[in-house]
């Protein structure tokens, strides 16, 4: 390709659609702004229902039921996903149907039935485990825990599946040549590589499980959306509450959001070896200075 002639004049084109698309999105931004400020809502308040003991209260809440759901979800899910890989076709088929029912429920619907599932089992009993009523076991935090949990988890199967399959099948059968167990393989090679294919639909989904919490204020579980509707219905100031509630959701989403940055980079094996040629350039640098 030859090079372009320096006596040659350079138009620069103008770029109507850009100029356009800005104005107009700048027109959006500057009319909700007069909006919002036109609006009855008592701006002056909001940081005092930012720092309310029930708003703590539900702020804790959530973070422990988006926590404990997803971690259990990850766990269920890496059993669902390793017996969809196995050679029993019952355990095969299992695995499908689990997938199948909790990714067709609604998670709403799922949560209704487990807080309702007294109805159906009046009494859990296990022997030198657990025998009470159901409604005692089986309260509010329970019902959302199990009811997003178990949704989560069949997603979580879905994602480990596929992360399990991007590992090139010969790196397999090369651990096992040398003598490995299909356990020690799956923690020492599978694993590890699959990690990088899991991890980003997995932080994805945990910022979704942080907001999806808020589905658990439909039965009494006190948390932030919850804890904002409780904090409106004394005063009515609801869309001061509801813009605190908004403030504290995307704080959580921000740090989940770093955090899965960190993480991501953590497994990035080419982003790790820049890293390392980037701090071994760095010090050769300084040596010979």
């Amino acid at each position: 390709m030859a090079a372009p002639d320096p006596t040659m004049p350079v138009v620069r084109l103008t770029h109507w659609g850009r100029w356009i698309g800005a104005a107009v999105i700048v027109g959006i931004l500057v009319a909700l702004g007069f909006a919002f400020a036109d609006a009855q809502i008592l701006w002056a308040d909001i940081p005092d229902f930012f720092t309310f003991d029930v708003m703590i209260e539900g702020l804790w809440r959530t973070l422990g039921l988006a926590v404990a759901a997803q971690a259990g979800a990850i766990v269920i899910g890496v059993v669902i996903a390793l017996l969809g890989r196995s050679a029993n076709p019952v355990a095969r088929w299992f695995a499908w149907g689990y997938i199948w029912i909790f990714r067709g429920l609604p998670v709403l619907l799922q949560i209704l039935i487990w807080y309702n599932l007294a109805l159906v089992f009046p009494v859990i009993s296990i022997p030198f485990v657990v025998d009470a009523p159901t409604n005692t076991v089986i309260n509010a935090f329970a019902a959302a825990l199990l009811g997003l949990g178990l949704n989560e988890s069949a997603y979580m199967a879905e994602i480990i599946r596929a992360g399990l399959n991007s590992v090139d099948r010969g790196q397999i059968e090369a651990a096992q040549s040398i003598g490995m167990t299909p356990g020690r393989t799956l923690i020492r090679v599978t694993l590890p590589q699959a990690m990088r294919v899991i991890i980003p639909p997995t932080g994805n989904d945990f910022i979704n499980m942080l907001k999806g919490t808020s589905i658990a204020s439909v039965i009494p579980f006190v948390e932030l959306t919850k804890a904002a509707s409780n904090i409106a219905s004394r005063n009515l100031e609801f869309m001061e509450t509801l813009l605190a509630a908004a403030a504290w959701y995307m704080i959580l989403v921000s740090i989940a959001s770093v955090g899965q940055y960190y993480l991501e980079r953590s497994f990035d094996a080419a982003d790790r070896a820049h890293r390392v040629r980037t701090k071994v350039g760095r010090s050769l640098k300084w040596g010979r200075a």
